[in-house]
């Protein structure tokens, strides 16, 4: 009996034995499983994420090439996502790890946008200023243009300056005393004097040559230059002499004997033409000036 009841109870234990290794099996074969499929997840995980940081690193790596962007930003970009990439690398990370790596793609796609979007705003400036420099290239050609005329126009001037120095300095001039300028009215034909503004037809101009034996029997012009109160040049029968870019109003020609000449001439106007002021006489010998002499009109 004793040997049965032995035996009976080998059994039981066995079929324990048996139902605990049967349990452990089990839950070792769903402990596997789900490690497996977590792993699974993982790797799917990890090839989404490396061809993220992948793509991100060419984005980066395409901007830094431009050169278009702040620089620091760029290397802190660089920096991130290789590190990100070497520790995806190496897949040390449970599931909570991936979820952390990827809000960090996530913060760090964000600053791609950013730099791409900064980029594109320098692309634009550049693109404004590469206008702006054209236009202020083709206003410095024109200006270079202008100004090369103008230094040509004004090294001219120089030279006739110089030309004009030159002649005034060897060449001897008419000495003149006691100009006079003065108006006329007219009175059946006759001439005569009168202040007054209004009635004037005719202004005329006096001057005494002195005496110069040197200049004896030679012919001589003089150029009588009548300006107004606004000291515009007043016409001659609405005609005006040019010489030399000087505008006169009447030119006198006249054989000089070398003793002292009274020389008188005068110009005509439209009756009540005048205006009342100051009026000025000025006598010109070539370009030189040799008297001038003010006169009022009432």
């Amino acid at each position: 009996m004793d040997v049965q009841d032995t035996k009976f109870n080998y059994k039981i234990i066995l079929a324990a034995l048996v139902a605990v290794i049967v349990g452990i099996l089990i839950a070792f074969y769903y402990s596997y499983a789900q490690s497996r499929s977590q792993i699974t997840f993982l790797e799917q995980e990890k090839d989404l994420l490396v061809k993220d940081l992948t793509l991100m690193k060419t984005d980066v790596d395409r901007l830094s090439a431009l050169n278009e962007v702040n620089e620091i930003e760029l290397e802190s970009s660089k920096y991130r996502v290789q590190e990100l990439l070497d520790s995806v690398g190496r897949l040390n990370f449970t599931v909570e790890k991936l979820r952390e790596y990827k809000t960090e793609l996530r913060r760090l796609e964000a600053k791609n946008d950013s730099l791409k979007l900064k980029n594109n705003f320098l692309r634009y400036n550049n693109m404004l200023l590469t206008e702006k420099y054209e236009e202020s290239q083709k206003q410095i050609e024109k200006l270079q243009g202008k100004s090369s005329s103008l230094a040509e126009a004004e090294a001219q001037q120089r030279r006739k300056i110089r030309e004009l120095n030159k002649e005034l300095k060897s060449k001897s001039y008419l000495s003149l005393q006691s100009t006079e300028g003065s108006g006329f009215r007219l009175r059946s034909g006759k001439p005569i004097k009168t202040n007054k503004a209004s009635i004037i037809e005719k202004l005329r101009g006096c001057t005494t040559i002195l005496a110069d034996i040197t200049e004896m029997n030679k012919q001589k012009v003089v150029y009588f230059q009548f300006l107004g109160p606004t000291m515009r040049v007043i016409e001659d029968n609405a005609n005006t002499i040019a010489v030399n870019g000087n505008i006169y109003s009447k030119r006198v020609e006249f054989l000089f004997t070398g003793e002292d000449t009274t020389v008188c001439d005068a110009i005509t106007i439209p009756q009540g033409s005048l205006e009342e002021g100051t009026y000025r006489l000025n006598i010109f010998e070539g370009q030189k000036l040799l008297s001038s002499a003010e006169f009022e009109l009432k």
